[in-house]
Parts: C-alpha cells; structure tokens; sequence
C-alpha cells in the first residue's frame, strides 16, 4: 500500500494484524529435515507471546543449521528474548556445540523454556536463565558471548532502547550477533537503523533469502 493509498483508507502502518493465535501443545519440527531427530516444542501463550513459534525463529534455526553446523564447537552462545527456546534448542540438538547454550527471556518464559529443555532431553547442554532488557547481564550467561541468537526480538516499540542497551552490554569486540525480525510497521527499521550506527550490521546471504523476505523477515 502507497502512502497515498494508506492516507485515503486511514489506516496505520501501526496497526499490526496479530497471528493466529494456537492451543497450548507440543510441535514437532525437524526444519525441513536439517534435524535427524525432530526437536519437540510445548507452545503456550497463557503468559505471553514469546510461547509460541514464530517465523523468524524459524528462518534463524534453519539458517544456524544449515550454515553453521560445524562451526559452533567450543563457542559460548546466549539467546535473547527466547521464548520457548526454539532457536538454542535447535542449535544444541543440530550443531556441533561443547559450552553449554544459555537460553534467556523474562520470568514468565523460565518455565516455558525449562520445559522445553526437559522435553528434548537438553539439560547437559542448555541452561536457562532470566534476562530483563536494560539491566545488567545475570551473573549465570557469559559476559561477552561468542555468539548471539536473536529472533522476533523487535515487536514491541517502548522496549527497543532496552534491548539496543541489552545489545551493547554483551556484544564484544568478537561477538557475532545473528538477528532475524519480522518487518511490521516504520518503527522497526527504525531500531535497525539505530543498530547501524552502534554495531556493524551486515544482512547475511542465505540460500532462502527470496523466500523470507517476501514475508518482510530480515536476517
């Protein structure tokens, strides 16, 4: 829709269509066949919408799986705004990994992601912890990480500043930080661009690029 067209109907880029939303259940996925052995995840939106799976979690644990499988070995990695935990428990079951995997979101998450890692049977590789945006990083997650996970992080516009100081907190010198969103209104490039300015932020050339990005997910 053109700016034209949006100004004659009156509606907001704003306004953002919220997905359906599911019963509380166990999904199967094995990422197009990139696991041998499918990663089960309880979805459970009762206290909040990280608790279910959402598109930008998948394109990055597909990405992480297909690219990055052997190359994650001895790296220390943290997940923000977790969720569930998809993304970190993809790469725990699917990569090559030695340290364990700190998954992390707000205290209503900690179940949800406890469970998950219980469900697939996780617990020597991933620890979940919490992580308020904004605050000093938890005494239990690395405080420079090798890597960082990040998807569907940018949905909520008052807490950008807080995930952007969250960002500068723990991205080192050599923290390489992979960050899939979902496009939906002007506010969102507008934390990109902000990230542009404080990190280096280059968009990765994955194989599914076309494909995602017809539905407005960056990587």
């Amino acid at each position: 829709m053109s700016d034209s067209e949006e100004g004659s109907f009156g509606v907001s880029e704003d306004l953002v269509a919220h997905a359906t939303i599911k019963a509380a259940g166990i999904s199967v996925v094995d990422f197009d066949g990139l696991l041998s052995t499918p990663l089960k995840l309880h979805e459970d939106l009762a206290n909040g919408c990280g608790g279910q799976l959402w598109p930008a979690g998948m394109v990055l644990s597909k990405y992480l799986l297909r690219s990055h499988r052997d190359d994650l070995q001895g790296k220390s990695i943290v997940e923000l705004g977790a969720g569930g935990g998809l993304v970190g428990l993809a790469v725990a079951k699917g990569c090559k990994t030695t340290s364990p995997i700190h998954i992390t979101d707000q205290i209503p998450m900690l179940e949800l992601m406890k469970c998950n890692i219980v469900l697939n049977d996780l617990s020597d590789k991933v620890v979940a912890s919490l992580y308020d945006w904004g605050t000093p990083p938890p005494p239990t997650i690395p405080l420079h990480p090798d890597v960082i996970l990040a998807a569907d992080c940018v949905y909520f516009e008052p807490a950008f500043p807080l995930l952007q100081r969250t960002l500068k907190d723990l991205i080192g010198a050599n923290t390489v930080c992979y960050f899939c969103f979902k496009k939906r209104r002007r506010a969102d490039l507008t934390f990109m661009k902000t990230a542009r300015k404080l990190f280096d932020v280059r968009e990765v050339e994955d194989v599914d690029r076309q494909v995602y990005s017809r539905e407005k997910l960056f990587l």
